[in-house]
């Protein structure tokens, strides 16, 4: 299945951003004034999985990877490029990180704080609610990604003709 793939009723495409954050003028001036720039070099650790969330990052240029550790094995989630929101879920949740986020290129990102965005949640409840359906479609974005590697590994291991399988079995 394609990103921006209808996955059953779900519609698994992003948003643009400028529609996830639309708000009323006030709440938009408060994201704005609690808004600050990061610039990175590859190999810089932006946050760690498990820390106190800052806030929701937003990528302006370069590339970062995801990276989580999930029953003491290490995991390499995805990347994150220009435009992608990241860590939806730990600003939208408890405020701790779900993963480790390390720079792949330098670059720079921009942090909306959390306390701004508690505020305009509560000010504005719509804002919270457009961001918690971006999390459910990129949630669902990485359920079809993982099932479309999982179906290809499936038809590579059985997918061969009965020739060749007759000879792998010599």
């Amino acid at each position: 299945m394609q990103a921006g793939a209808r996955f059953g009723d779900v519609d698994t495409t992003a948003r643009p951003l400028a529609e996830l954050l639309a708000c009323p003028p006030a709440i938009g001036n408060l994201l704005n004034a609690s808004a600050q720039s990061i610039e990175f070099k590859d190999g810089d650790t932006i946050f760690r999985q498990g820390h106190h969330c800052l806030g929701l990052y937003l990528v302006i240029s370069g590339e970062l990877l995801r990276k989580a550790e999930r029953v003491e094995t290490r995991v390499i989630l995805n990347s994150a490029r220009t435009g992608d929101l990241v860590e939806l879920a730990a600003a939208l949740g408890d405020g701790r990180h779900t993963c480790t986020l390390t720079a792949h290129s330098h670059g720079s990102l921009m942090l909306l704080s959390f306390d701004a965005l508690q505020q305009a949640f509560r000010a504005y409840p719509p804002l919270r609610m457009r961001l918690l359906e971006e999390l459910a479609r990129e949630v669902s974005r990485g359920y079809s990604a993982c099932c479309a590697v999982r179906m290809a590994g499936i038809r590579r291991r059985g997918g061969g003709s009965s020739a060749e399988s007759q000879g792998a079995n010599r």
